[in-house]
């Protein structure tokens, strides 16, 4: 147990203690973030706080490798770096351009499907992973070969975005994807998703150190996109995608609040809520603080979590 907890450690401590330089280069380079108009006024004060500090996640993956070269840790870091590289180009639009808008939506999109259509040949032709998704025990549903690389492909790219769209308050996606690592680190039997898991743990905990309300730096797409990312591969490598609804149930209904706000307002011009992402609903609706969104949607991300572990042990493993 000490060897799955060191890497975690070693991540942790280094991430306290390099995160404030990391801080201070992005505002020296004048990297910060811009804030859309249209967002609460207790957001718009936000604006010149240093973004794309998820980048500090990274050194939680060269811990990652230098515990382990395996194949499985090799892939996940891989999916790691390269939807970080991903958000990065978006934050750096944003940052250097002082446009919070950042790349176009079909440019993203476009660089998600290839990086999830790569990454996921290279799982099932490469390493072997059954095209298949497990209902219980024993009943699974054996895709074509084409037909689960295409329904993956959207499943992956679906949830990044939607882990995506959770962070955007102080935060709110670290507390809400501890959790979800959590479960992952508990239900596998591979030692290098444990460690993995870990590792990312001790990255959001110690970046939450400086996340917090009030943020002194965000994450960024360079962060949300990676933990999206290594999220839903993570749920196809444990053959879990049955409770995604369950385990994701927070990004999801963020995700989902924004197409059905966007739905409804083009054919009747008006907001089932008062701004989307959800988050900012339960703000500028019920009066709640930043802190108190985080909290409630951190314990229900937690209550998931457990939901989703009893069917894993009763149903699945």
């Amino acid at each position: 147990m000490f060897e799955v907890i060191l890497p975690a450690a070693v991540t942790l401590a280094l991430v306290l203690l390099l995160c404030p330089f990391l801080i201070q280069y992005l505002k020296k380079l004048q990297l910060t973030q811009p804030i859309r108009k249209e967002l609460p006024e207790e957001q718009q004060v936000k604006h010149g706080t240093p973004l794309m500090t998820g980048s500090i996640f990274l050194l939680g993956i060269i811990i990652a490798l230098i515990y382990s070269s395996s194949e499985v840790m090799l892939f996940l870091c891989t999916a790691f770096v390269l939807y970080s590289v991903i958000g990065f180009l978006d934050d750096y639009w944003k940052a250097s351009r002082q446009d919070p808008n950042g790349m176009s939506g079909k440019m993203k999109l476009i660089l998600q499907f290839i990086v999830t259509g790569l990454l996921l040949y290279i799982i099932t032709a490469k390493l072997g992973l059954d095209t298949n998704i497990q209902l219980f025990n024993h009943w699974s549903i054996d895709f074509p070969f084409i037909i689960y690389l295409l329904t993956m492909a959207v499943f992956v790219v679906g949830s990044t975005n939607a882990i995506n769209f959770t962070d955007g308050m102080d935060g709110l996606l670290g507390v809400v994807a501890i959790p979800t690592y959590f479960f992952f680190f508990v239900i596998s039997d591979i030692p290098e998703i444990q460690v993995f898991c870990l590792i990312m743990i001790a990255n959001i905990l110690g970046f939450l150190m400086f996340n917090i309300f009030p943020a002194k730096a965000f994450m960024g797409d360079t962060g949300s996109l990676a933990i999206g990312g290594s999220l839903a591969f993570l749920a196809i490598i444990e053959k879990v995608e049955i409770i995604i609804p369950l385990l994701f149930f927070i990004y999801f209904a963020e995700q989902l609040s924004v197409v059905i706000q966007v739905f409804v307002y083009k054919r009747t011009q008006k907001r089932v809520f008062q701004m989307t992402p959800i988050h900012y609903h339960f703000s500028l609706k019920y009066g709640w603080t930043e802190n108190a969104v985080v909290i409630v949607f951190g314990f229900i991300s937690w209550v998931g979590t457990f939901i989703s572990y009893g069917y894993w042990k009763y149903f699945l493993s």
